[in-house]
């Protein structure tokens, strides 16, 4: 595994643009033209979901990072519900339902695990040691954040 070296190595952070990029394509049907706030409202909690994984991880400390993955994964729960809710109202097919629901409890899944990874790591943070220690360290607690017996939040 090569070692992460900003945010956009996380295979959390990939996924949660991925989420953005879908909902945003879903939502450029006409007839969300019709509903502005629905349509802006879970533009902007898909957005808010891989922005809180980056401000975590760029933050340089380990509670602030929990503290932003745990605001990043109650916007993909917020996503979620919107999509009910656009289903609801006839917006999205089933089947655009259910891919779009899927994938956001799979980037919510990953949230949780990187959460865990976090919480059990000796890890402190970079603001917390000097520069060449801090990225030694750094890279080792990486590598102790993957969960056991599920994808790795990291690429490869």
């Amino acid at each position: 595994m090569s070692s992460v070296k900003s945010f956009e190595d996380l295979k959390t952070w990939q996924e949660a643009r991925e989420l953005a990029r879908m909902i945003y394509t879903l939502t450029n049907k006409p007839v969300f033209n019709q509903d502005y706030g629905l349509k802006d409202q879970i533009r902007r909690a898909a957005v808010s979901v891989s922005s809180n994984i980056s401000e975590g991880f760029e933050r340089g400390g380990k509670e602030e990072m929990i503290h932003f993955l745990y605001i990043a994964k109650g916007s993909c729960g917020e996503v979620r519900t919107q999509l009910y809710l656009s289903y609801d109202l006839g917006y999205l097919s089933e089947t655009e339902f259910k891919e779009a629901k899927e994938k956001c409890q799979y980037v919510s899944s990953l949230i949780f695990h990187l959460i865990e990874g976090v919480k059990e790591s000796k890890y402190k943070g970079l603001k917390f040691k000097r520069v060449n220690k801090a990225k030694e360290e750094f890279e080792k607690f990486l590598a102790e954040i993957r969960p056991p017996n599920f994808p790795s939040p990291l690429t490869l």
